[in-house]
């Protein structure tokens, strides 16, 4: 199929971004425009979200009022940290609710991200479904300077957003430049994994994550479902011994117990990710997380020092203030 004509694109282009403009600029109501323009008012709907698509359209919401909620301020207070983003969710705990829940947390983490990150600043991404949909929704944005890291290596799995997919997209929206990581996350053995690890540019590009200036991760409960063992990274029986040992939360592929502490456990010595150490070094620590079935693991994560900034949806954000 042969490209579309530039004169034909431009035009297209032009007709979007006065659509766009009747209805955010002007406040016309979507039945407005459709009778302004003759045409029905779902290709009104259509056409406003294809501006959005092709970047003629950038929502941007001031990432300090979505901290400044009540709820916000009680789990900063409570928990010592500089601030909380709250997401509103919806009440049901169906599955469609959980998709709808981290499409919104996704957006709202999204704003906090583009609000922390700074001129120069060296940030490492994470991975994840709610990574993945902060990803998504960070608005097209640059940041002179910013480098972008990929703090987990790559996987292959049809369940886990991988790392570099998340990586890539950040990077891309920010105008940053974008370093992935070139090994996987996890090697068949301790031995190979040392071997990867001993590699001098994999050295590198794991050295270069001790210098972090922010990173954005999200922490995942031990419960059977979750990450590791979705993207069989560790068997039932690992995971088993992890949780006796004293696990509660995982943080990029490592364990941590209550209080934050890393527990070398299986498959510890075959991964090939960031030190823990590495995000308790950076300034501004973003952790992105929803569902009141994470909290426990967010607070080990927030008594270990890896969180500054935290993102919770509001049933979350409830759980955390409860005893």
């Amino acid at each position: 199929m042969q490209d579309e004509p530039l004169s034909s694109r431009t035009d297209k282009h032009a007709l979007l971004a006065n659509v766009a403009l009747m209805y955010f600029g002007e406040g016309l109501t979507q039945s407005d425009i459709a009778k302004r323009l003759q045409v029905s008012r779902a290709t009104i709907v259509n056409m406003l979200r294809e501006a959005r698509d092709a970047g003629i359209v950038d929502i941007r919401v001031d990432g300090r009022s979505l901290a400044a909620s009540s709820l916000g301020m009680e789990i900063r207070d409570a928990y010592g940290l500089e601030d909380v983003y709250v997401a509103q969710n919806a009440a049901s705990g169906s599955t469609v609710a959980r998709v709808e829940m981290l499409r919104h947390l996704g957006r709202v983490g999204a704003m906090a991200l583009t609000d922390l990150v700074r001129p120069n600043d060296r940030l490492g991404v994470a991975w994840g479904e709610t990574i993945r949909a902060v990803s998504e929704h960070v608005p097209r944005v640059a940041t002179s300077g910013v480098e972008v890291f990929q703090m987990i290596g790559s996987m292959m799995s049809e369940s886990v957003p991988t790392s570099e997919g998340c990586t890539i997209e950040i990077a891309n929206m920010l105008g940053a430049t974008c370093f992935t990581l070139h090994a996987p996350a996890i090697a068949s053995t301790a031995q190979v994994a040392k071997l990867f690890r001993a590699e001098p540019t994999i050295r590198a590009q794991l050295d270069a994550l001790a210098q972090l200036d922010m990173a954005v991760a999200s922490v995942g409960n031990t419960a059977d479902e979750t990450h590791l063992a979705r993207a069989h990274m560790v068997t039932p029986a690992e995971l088993d011994a992890a949780r006796k040992a004293g696990a509660v939360g995982i943080l990029c592929c490592r364990y941590i117990d209550a209080e934050g502490h890393v527990l070398r456990m299986a498959p510890d010595e075959r991964l090939i990710t960031t030190e823990l150490e590495n995000i308790r070094r950076a300034s501004r620590r973003l952790l992105v997380v929803g569902g009141a079935d994470r909290r426990d693991a967010v607070r080990a994560a927030i008594r270990g020092g890896y969180v500054s900034h935290l993102c919770v949806d509001r049933t979350l954000g409830e759980a955390l203030l409860k005893q």
